[in-house]
């Protein structure tokens, strides 16, 4: 017997509804990556969801934009040809980058970021943090400090270190930053969403940091 889907609880649930042009499934836009055609015919990614055009939704993963990609689903999607370029997973890769990067210096001046070891230890501790960023290339010491205040909060944040130290400062209009955090809130909330979709494309961790103690 063929299992009929929920309909969406409200009319405003549905319409953050989209089909997943790879799988058809239906998915929440926050999970998806829109992308339109441009004016030349080649596909162009819009992850703030505002091109004019009709929108054309793939899952926020490399393996779904590549196979999209490269089996022309985007054209049969719009029926009409389109180019996908090959290092289109690429693209929104670093189109996500730039955004995860750049909403920081916005969250900064919205008041909900704190950072520096000591303001950062305690808003982890006190289980404000909701995500704690580490850069990639500070010491290890510091870092393994930090998670392990981590780990003593009553609520553990979520751990991000894709960003180098010269990065997250010039985000946020500062000197080299270490140790970043983000408060728990609407703001992280919709930050988020974002981070989730760039883990799709890269590891959130460098892989050394796997090995260490």
């Amino acid at each position: 017997m063929t299992r009929v889907p929920a309909a969406p609880a409200t009319h405003a649930q549905a319409s953050r509804e989209r089909r997943d042009i790879v799988t058809g499934a239906v998915t929440d836009e926050a999970r998806l990556v829109r992308f339109v055609a441009g004016p030349d015919g080649v596909v162009v990614p819009d992850l703030g969801r505002k091109l004019p055009g009709r929108g054309l939704w793939v899952a926020a993963d490399r393996a779904s934009v590549e196979t999209a990609a490269r089996k022309g689903l985007f054209s049969r999607a719009a029926k009409t040809k389109l180019t996908a370029p090959a290092d289109l997973a690429d693209q929104v890769e670093a189109l996500l980058l730039r955004r995860v990067l750049n909403a920081l210096g916005l969250a900064r001046r919205a008041g909900d970021l704190t950072w520096g070891f000591e303001k950062a230890s305690a808003a982890v501790e006190a289980g404000k943090a909701a995500w704690l960023v580490e850069a990639s290339d500070g010491a290890a010491d510091g870092r393994r400090k930090m998670l392990q205040a981590s780990r003593r909060a009553p609520n553990a944040p979520r751990l991000l270190g894709v960003f180098a130290s010269g990065e997250l400062g010039l985000a946020l209009g500062l000197d080299n930053v270490i140790h970043l955090v983000f408060l728990a809130g609407r703001g992280s909330d919709r930050w988020t969403a974002d981070v989730e979709r760039l883990s799709g494309f890269r590891p959130l961790l460098p892989e050394s940091w796997r090995e260490e103690p």
